[in-house]
């Protein structure tokens, strides 16, 4: 079992295209865990195993991998960079204390950079930086390293500087030691620094000092007397900040030629460790608050941050123990439920292969195969008294309806999908109420298209994906009363109820809101639930076009009832009636998601890309310089970003990249409404026929 002091937890994070995964496979061969360096065209890395990464050349889920070297054991988890994948990029973050922020010379920092290291610094972690690519043609550490700063502030610091550049790359510079480290062959060799390098080492080091003094008072006190920092003050004092995220390294290489990679793991030592780290808060269900330490000898407690769907092995959980010691065979309580769980064998990963250990302690990051209920986001510990916080994830941007291509196959597409959502928190899967079709929601039309993949690889389940469909919305603009009655007479005893109801429109977002009036018995109290359920069901059916209404107030002020023939169905189908025909006076109206979009494009597309934006109904809120590209801001329409990413790359040649998140819902104008609920009609009784 490691020993939490020195236990390394490491999420490799950044835009797609850095060279994450590359980096992974070259730590994990310099410190001699394999045996040969795989290649992702050839399809032979570790971190991207799966048969979908190999064919995309793109890492769509996190891959972790541990190394020891050096007395130090490094769990590293390789996340995705692509948008669309990124939930196991944020359930990373979770479970380590250090953010390794890779980024491609080539392109600077992206959009990717920016709102990884975001969520890196929301969540208190420590963060390193690599310029990876740096022997590739047109790669420039400077304009790199000047982006870097401009965008994350003085206090990201180079360390390291490259011995020549592009096809020239051959080696680096540690301004802490002031030593040059080149490869002969697997072997690193050490130099004095270049000659025509040592004076701009020189200054990187002059101003790595500063900003290790800037981070201590007892170091600032020193430097502004200017008294120069010992040896073993600038190393130590540079540890602490590093640990303290008071300041940002940067580290230089090339993670498919090595160089770079052994100064890179020596720098992750002086990352944080899970001993080192404030104690993490759980909470009780009436909302105590409970600390757990990082303590072998305390009670056990984990927390489930990734879930594997597989076809032979069944769901496989990932984890980390926050607090006491995890052993095989152990017995532990699930949070979420109380339910408790046998522990079978625990298992180490190494991309896909794993090997089994007796135990894991706290710090450390395992996994465990065959738990009948955990999912991703549960908490494990001796007692279930307490749960970490949940995990939150953005909500799913686009929908598209399923349907099994075999007769027959439907239960096997249900299962497979349900089986997948576990797996990948940002899918959802439904069913429509209105139209019956299966519903799958992602990130983007590339996710939901990538978990069709997987379904027929993995289950053999083969669907047809129908275009997408935008999360509309309804409510209304008016206020109106309307009764609802129900009455049948069928022989025997009846059914009765009446309601009178009024509807009048909330603020957006402020979702559902009923409010009993009922006075002097017109409608028993054991009845005006029912009246609610009624009014929320027919809130999710919808009134123009089948889109669940929102931000609406109902009260409800009067009614009668029959001592026999009325009940809780009869009131909760008047209810419905009174609803509806309360919408229909209330002026309602669809309400359509507006994103807000970020287009990063060389600076010769721009005008072309805002053109195209006023052409899709888009605001735009304006653009930004970063680098040789430039950043164009706007409020888009949903319905308008579905066929963004094709349209993109066509007019950009490729190099073009986008990011979108909600931002509000408005009104549909008149003119597309009518044939958002023309279509909505039609979907509805193409259904009911089929």
């Amino acid at each position: 079992m490691n020993e939490p002091g020195k236990i390394r937890n490491v999420a490799l994070v950044g835009h797609r295209g850095t060279g994450k995964t590359s980096l992974l496979e070259a730590l994990v061969f310099r410190a001699g865990v394999i045996n040969r360096q795989g290649k992702i065209e050839d399809g032979t890395t570790i971190g991207d195993w799966d048969d979908d990464e190999k064919r995309r050349q793109l890492s769509l889920a996190s891959s972790l991998a541990h190394v020891e070297r050096d007395g130090f054991t490094y769990n590293l988890i390789d996340t995705p960079g692509d948008a669309s994948f990124q939930a196991d990029t944020i359930g990373a973050l979770r479970v380590v204390e250090t953010a390794l922020v890779v980024v491609n010379t080539v392109m600077g920092v992206e959009v990717q950079t920016e709102r990884l290291w975001m969520r890196a610094a929301d969540a208190g972690r420590a963060r390193i930086l690599f310029c990876n690519m740096l022997d590739r043609e047109r790669a420039d550490f400077d304009r790199t390293l000047g982006g870097l700063r401009e965008a994350f502030g003085h206090e990201v610091v180079a360390v390291q500087l490259p011995i020549g550049s592009e096809h020239e790359f051959s080696g680096v510079v540690d301004v802490l030691k002031m030593k040059a480290y080149t490869l002969d062959g697997q072997q690193v060799v050490e130099a004095d620094v270049p000659a025509e390098l040592a004076e701009r080492a020189q200054e990187m080091r002059d101003a790595l000092t500063e900003v290790v003094a800037e981070s201590s008072d007892e170091l600032t006190e020193k430097f502004l007397m200017e008294e120069e920092l010992s040896e073993d003050e600038l190393q130590r004092g540079f540890a602490e900040a590093v640990r303290d995220a008071k300041i940002f390294p940067v580290a230089v290489g090339s993670a498919t030629h090595l160089l770079g990679v052994d100064l890179l793991l020596e720098l992750l030592a002086l990352a944080p460790s899970p001993a080192a780290a404030p104690p993490v808060l759980a909470f009780k269900p009436d909302g105590t608050e409970v600390e757990f330490f990082c303590d072998l000898d305390k009670p056990a407690a984990a927390f489930v941050f990734k879930t594997v769907a597989d076809p032979f092995s069944g769901r496989i959980n990932i984890f980390r123990v926050f607090q006491g010691t995890v052993a095989a065979d152990s017995n532990l309580v699930d949070a979420r439920d109380a339910h408790k769980e046998r522990l079978g064998a625990l298992l180490k990963q190494q991309g896909k292969e794993t090997k089994p250990v007796e135990q894991l302690g706290a710090g450390d990051i395992g996994a465990v195969a065959k738990l009948k209920e955990v999912v991703t986001g549960d908490t494990l510990s001796t007692d279930g008294a307490a749960a970490f916080p949940p995990i939150g994830y953005p909500a799913a941007l686009m929908s598209f309806a399923v349907k099994a291509k075999a007769k027959g196959d439907e239960d096997k597409v249900i299962s497979a999908l349900r089986r997948l959502a576990e797996e990948d928190p940002m899918m959802h899967v439904q069913r429509d109420a209105q139209t019956g079709e299966m519903i799958v929601s992602g990130m983007s039309q590339v996710h939901v298209e990538v978990t069709v993949e997987r379904m027929k690889r993995r289950f053999n389940a083969d669907v047809d994906l129908k275009p997408p469909r935008v999360p509309y919305r309804e409510t209304i603009r008016g206020s109106a009363k309307a009764e609802g009655k129900h009455k049948k007479q069928t022989g025997g005893r009846g059914q009765f109820a009446d309601t009178w109801m009024a509807v009048a429109p909330l603020q957006s977002g402020e979702g559902f809101e009923f409010v009993d009036k009922i006075v002097g018995g017109a409608i028993p109290r054991n009845y005006i639930p029912a009246v609610e359920k009624g009014v929320r069901a027919a809130m999710v059916e919808g009134f123009l076009a089948g889109y669940p209404l929102a931000d609406v107030q109902v009260t409800l002020y009067d009614g009668k009832y029959h001592p026999v023939d009325s009940s809780d169905m009869a009131f909760q189908i008047a209810g419905s009636i009174g609803f509806k025909a309360a919408v229909e006076k209330a002026q309602p109206v669809l309400l359509e998601p507006i994103m807000n979009v970020e287009v990063t494009v060389p600076e010769e597309n721009v005008g072309d890309i805002i053109g195209d934006m006023n052409s899709r109904r888009g605001r735009v809120l304006g653009t930004t310089p970063r680098g040789h590209n430039s950043v164009i801001a706007a409020e888009v329409p949903l319905a308008e970003m579905v066929s963004y990413a094709p349209d993109l790359t066509s007019m950009t040649g490729g190099r073009g990249d986008y990011h979108m998140e909600f931002l509000r819902y408005d009104e549909v104008p008149s003119h597309m409404a009518q044939k958002v609920i023309d279509e909505a009609k039609k979907a509805r009784e193409e259904a009911q026929k089929s």
